[in-house]
């Protein structure tokens, strides 16, 4: 099955680590839910779908979801992960990490093994499982935020081995001062998973530490860390200085003020990673909902909060994240990236978050408002 769409304003990211650019107008060919042609100008053949106004862009790509529409994913059913990956296209994502907040090791290894079992009976049109990122339990009391302080542990061999064994296990999001945290750092990067300095109060030698390790990405960067201090820089200090660390960044614009929002991208341009924390408010009327087996409440304007006024995850959709950077003065090329083809590139999905030959037809065309208008995976409308 071929499709050729048009725009009047497209972002490619070409396969070979070139520049991402802006088409004015641009043409994409899809073949058998894979793109074969990406071009500028208008094609010779007619399109079959024309797009005359905001621009069309490769589908977006979450590292961070804690759950959504009413579901948390660490503990929902085989419904609620059919609603969710559903209805995430409506966002704009195309493929995410579901995350998994603090619990005993023994309860995160009995979910990973419940996910395994379900995710071949998701529908196909729908958003894509890369893996699950786990957020914590490997975190430091000081900066646990809304994660449960009894539950917290230290990254034990045994305890890293009992967790890699599903295989699903994408991302690890740990504070590197933990004792074993080194070490784990490196049997984690060996096998494949991701590493995240995050709900950290590491010094910035210690963030370097685990860098050598292994670590290349900073969780929510200036939440539940330390932060910039002129003669004792912590985690945020380091997330912006180190090249080799990806920092990520909730731009709801409540989690993080806009002026340092800009400031992270100034200060890491091509390594910033848009998340949104997603929890299992987000798309929901303010009221009552759950994180990690515990309460959170969603007011009427802000993130989702325990009952002690901390921050629990967001209400934010990625859509909205690229929308927001943009209206802060980030130019709309870079905050596409930070949501698309840099934590594509991150996970090692080179197939993911960009418009390229041989890239999966992941696609989001975004209004002049930057909402998601339509949504296709592999090719086929999933909103």
């Amino acid at each position: 099955m071929s499709q050729l769409i048009t725009a009047n304003s497209l972002i490619t990211a070409p396969a070979d680590g070139g520049p991402t650019r802006v088409l004015s107008p641009g043409f994409v060919c899809v073949e058998n839910g894979v793109i074969s042609e990406v071009g500028e100008g208008v094609p010779d053949d007619p399109p079959d779908l024309h797009l005359r106004d905001g621009v069309l862009a490769p589908g977006l790509v979450d590292l961070q979801v804690n759950g959504f529409f009413g579901h948390d994913l660490a503990d929902a059913g085989e419904d609620g992960w059919h609603t969710v990956v559903r209805r995430l296209p409506e966002t704009g994502v195309t493929s995410f990490l579901p995350t998994f907040i603090t619990a005993p090791v023994d309860v995160q290894a009995k979910a990973l093994r419940r996910t395994r079992d379900l995710l071949p009976g998701l529908p196909a049109a729908a958003a894509k499982v890369l893996g699950v990122h786990l957020e914590g339990p490997f975190l430091a009391e000081k900066r646990r935020g809304a994660h449960n302080a009894g539950l917290l542990a230290d990254p034990t061999p045994e305890a890293i081995a009992t967790l890699l064994e599903t295989g699903l296990v994408k991302l690890v999001t740990l504070a590197p001062e933990r004792d074993g945290a080194l070490a784990a750092i490196e049997t984690l990067t060996r096998h494949g998973v991701l590493v995240s300095v995050g709900h950290s109060d590491a010094t910035a030698e210690q963030v370097e530490r685990a860098a050598d390790a292994g670590a290349r990405k900073v969780t929510h960067i200036f939440n539940a860390q330390s932060g910039v201090h002129h003669r004792d820089p912590g985690v945020a200090v380091q997330a912006l200085v180190d090249h080799r660390l990806h920092p990520g960044l909730i731009v709801d614009l409540h989690h993080v003020a806009p002026a340092v929002c800009k400031l992270v991208f100034r200060s890491a341009p091509g390594r910033v990673v848009l998340v949104t924390d997603a929890a299992a408010a987000a798309g929901m009327p303010p009221g009552t909902y759950e994180l990690g087996g515990e309460p959170i409440e969603l007011p009427e304007s802000g993130p989702p909060l325990r009952a002690d006024g901390t921050i629990a995850g967001s209400g934010l959709r990625l859509d909205e994240a690229v929308g927001n950077a943009v209206r802060i003065g980030i130019d709309l090329v870079a905050a596409v990236d930070a949501a698309t083809r840099v934590p594509a590139d991150l996970i090692e999905r080179t197939d993911l978050g960009r418009i390229a030959p041989g890239a999966a037809a992941d696609l989001v065309w975004l209004g002049d408002d930057l909402r998601a208008r339509t949504t296709w995976i592999n090719g086929q409308k999933a909103f």
